[in-house]
């Protein structure tokens, strides 16, 4: 009888290390293709079937060695979604929403986009995009370049001064009749 109960604890044993090895590995494997909120890796982890509880020991585990880390992540995806796609901040902010990333991280990672730097950003943006829209008349040309930058996630006030940037270095254009 006592080795029977033995063979049982040893076997919940066995299960229980497949189970945390099989946690690390998809955490792991997911880490490896792309940052990851907690959030989000607790959500891929819940799909795998992983048991809550190992599931949570996985992810204070991945913590606890700095592998997965909300703030750095949201500094990371501010940084990039600004530079390279020429987000604005309420863009970045939604995103970073989706991920469910707390909002005090938001804040702070927000803060290292400066008001200069988002406008310096949008009339770069801007600029690119007037030339792309020579061919429209000057009404037809703001309409959209002011559709493209509000999109992209800037204020009102920066796409209006994006806008005044861009369109002095564009010629006098408009709808000529002869």
């Amino acid at each position: 009888m006592w080795s029977r109960a033995f063979d049982s604890t040893a076997a919940t044993g066995a299960v229980e290390e497949r189970t945390g090895k099989r946690a690390a590995n998809v955490s792991l494997h997911q880490l490896a293709r792309r940052g990851m909120s907690r959030w989000e890796l607790a959500q891929v982890l819940a799909k795998r079937e992983i048991d809550v509880d190992v599931a949570e020991a996985e992810l204070n585990r991945l913590e606890s060695v700095g592998l997965l880390d909300d703030a750095a992540l949201a500094v990371t995806l501010v940084y990039t979604q600004h530079t390279r796609k020429g987000l604005g901040r309420s863009a970045i902010e939604q995103e970073l929403k989706r991920r469910h990333i707390s909002p005090e991280i938001i804040e702070d990672a927000l803060d290292e986009i400066a008001a200069d730097d988002e406008l310096e950003r949008a009339t770069e943006l801007a600029v690119k995009r007037v030339g792309q829209l020579a061919t429209y008349d000057d009404e037809t040309a703001r309409r959209r370049l002011h559709g493209f930058l509000a999109r992209k996630g800037y204020s009102s006030t920066v796409v209006r001064q994006a806008m005044d940037a861009a369109f002095a270095t564009r010629g006098k254009r408009g709808v000529r009749f002869e």
